[in-house]
């Protein structure tokens, strides 16, 4: 097994490995800041996150912040071997999902507040002028941030916008 350590996560993203699996010490928005910096490279791979005596609130937000598990250190090799057999089997499942959900999210935090707004009543089958009622604004003012939203999403039709919002987990 190859290991490379990375004294941070800036250090990492200047030399992002082709494949496996990053054990992440598990402080205070770490993983967010991992997953931005994978995000902006295009690139994800799964995360293992680690603390000494974590509690069972700091595993379920590592799972929802990203991490595919947790491990509470120190861990012996036979535990840590499993672990990381788990994980790649669980990488190759969610892998391209995983990856086109990162980008997605990557695309969503460039809009505006009112961009994402506009989203969800064109996700959810509303006319420029029922978002506009919804929203108190003109439809030409929605037109104006449907347009904005398109560009910045790199959509080239309303039905990219929501798959976009879809693949980036903010629609089910």
């Amino acid at each position: 097994m190859h290991v490379e350590p990375f004294e941070n996560i800036a250090e990492l993203s200047m030399a992002w490995p082709r494949s496996g699996i990053i054990l992440i010490q598990d402080e205070a928005g770490a993983i967010d800041e991992l997953i931005d910096n994978m995000a902006r490279h295009g690139e994800w791979f799964p995360i293992i996150a680690f603390s000494e005596n974590p509690d069972a609130q700091r595993i379920v937000k590592a799972i929802l912040d990203g991490a595919i598990d947790y491990i509470a250190w120190p861990i012996t090799a036979i535990e840590l071997n499993g672990t990381l057999e788990r994980a790649m089997a669980r990488a190759e499942c969610l892998g391209n999902a995983k990856l086109r959900e990162v980008m997605a999210r990557a695309r969503i935090d460039r809009l505006t507040r009112r961009e994402r707004e506009v989203l969800g009543g064109v996700a959810s089958g509303l006319s420029n002028r029922l978002i506009g009622e919804k929203l108190s604004i003109s439809p030409r003012t929605v037109e104006i941030h449907r347009a904005n939203m398109l560009n910045k999403l790199g959509a080239n039709h309303t039905s990219d916008a929501i798959r976009i919002a879809i693949e980036a987990a903010l629609l089910h």
